[in-house]
């Protein structure tokens, strides 16, 4: 298996540049996510590592090979579409052979190789099944396999599950995970749903509206420490709190107009860092205890009136206004073994969270 690298790409679309000198390695063997809004170039990258597109300038390697001008058929990268691109006068058996058939390989091999991915996909006994009677998680298995056919290096995703029920959409994102775990292959997943990425990447590049990628890592690292009001507002739900940052002794707060101090934790000062700056506190929702009582305990208190709830069914989402006219979000596990106080619409409540749950980010 061989890692992925992008070297100074450019590409523009009609005068219009979309990528603009990006830089990008992924490594070898892991499932990797590029997670960004509609029209952020994530699709183009995917279009460039294919061959169906050619770059304004820059480089593509795959390892140590130089693949910017080499023709897809040569390429030992295969893709997914979201579409699946099935062939539909053709049975599963022969979509799935229909590259070893073009190859003129051997009828027994065919068989052999097909039965071992049909297999793989948990698709044995559907050989003989035609796409339209298949439903939309098989049709994606067919899709996969047919792909998978040819051994290539890296496997593309382009938002494979987008057509799919939430459920089966889980069921699907195990799969995939499943399959590139024990095939060892570079993966490449493109999608705009950051429950997708989360879910199944061991690495992930947030990609923001210009085409820049904005943080680059693990999804815990991404979601417990993003960099940017952007990557937090766009990998989950988070609570933006403006503020002014106070240093004194080595310890850090904020101060926010109606709430009084917010005692920080940082593990690392940033240039921008100085005292009196405007900042952002960021919290996600989970993060923060809501009680209708009074608690001991917590790092951080404010107060307010819950305005909406949302029952979700595993959690439930509280609408809370403050009392300086902010309104934060809070969601709340519902755990029957743990029992939980009964809050209701209009109900005065106190809101918890610890420092340690706190990243400032830049005005």
């Amino acid at each position: 298996m061989k890692s992925i690298r992008l070297e100074r790409v450019s590409k523009s679309y009609d005068g219009e540049l979309i990528l603009d000198n990006l830089n990008l390695e992924i490594p070898t063997g892991q499932f990797f996510a590029l997670l960004g809004p509609s029209g952020c170039g994530k699709t183009t990258i995917l279009r460039l590592l294919a061959g169906l597109e050619h770059v304004d300038s820059g480089k593509i390697y795959l390892g140590d090979q130089d693949i910017t001008n080499v023709p897809i058929h040569k390429r030992k990268i295969n893709t997914v579409f979201q579409q699946y691109a099935l062939f539909p006068h053709l049975s599963v058996f022969e979509n799935v052979a229909y590259s070893l058939r073009i190859k003129r390989m051997s009828d027994d091999l065919i068989k052999a190789k097909v039965s071992e991915l049909l297999k793989m996909v948990r698709l044995s006994g559907f050989e003989s099944k035609m796409p339209r009677s298949l439903s939309g998680g098989q049709q994606q298995r067919v899709a996969l396999a047919r792909a998978l056919i040819s051994e290539p290096e890296v496997l593309l995703l382009d938002e494979p599950l987008a057509a799919l029920d939430l459920k089966l959409k889980e069921e699907m994102l195990l799969e995939l995970s499943q399959l590139q775990d024990k095939l060892k292959m570079t993966f490449v997943y493109v999608t705009h749903d950051q429950f997708e990425a989360l879910t199944v990447s061991e690495r992930m590049a947030i990609m923001n509206v210009q085409g820049d990628i904005e943080q680059l890592g693990t999804p815990k690292a991404i979601y417990e420490f993003p960099v940017s009001r952007f990557v937090a507002n766009f990998v989950g739900n988070t609570n933006f709190i403006e503020g002014k940052l106070q240093i004194s002794s080595g310890k850090y707060s904020v101060e926010v107009d109606g709430l009084g101090l917010f005692s920080v934790y940082t593990p690392v000062e940033k240039l921008w860092m100085i005292p009196g700056c405007r900042l952002y506190v960021s919290v996600r929702p989970e993060k923060i205890f809501i009680s209708k009582s009074p608690k001991e305990g917590f790092s951080n208190h404010m107060a307010g009136k819950v305005i909406d709830i949302i029952y979700y069914g595993r959690s439930t989402q509280y609408r809370v206004k403050l009392r300086n006219g902010l309104y934060v979000l809070v969601f709340e596990q519902n755990e029957e073994h743990f029992p939980q106080e009964n809050i209701d619409y209009d109900d005065e409540v106190h809101l918890y969270f610890q420092k340690e749950n706190v990243v400032l980010l830049e005005h």
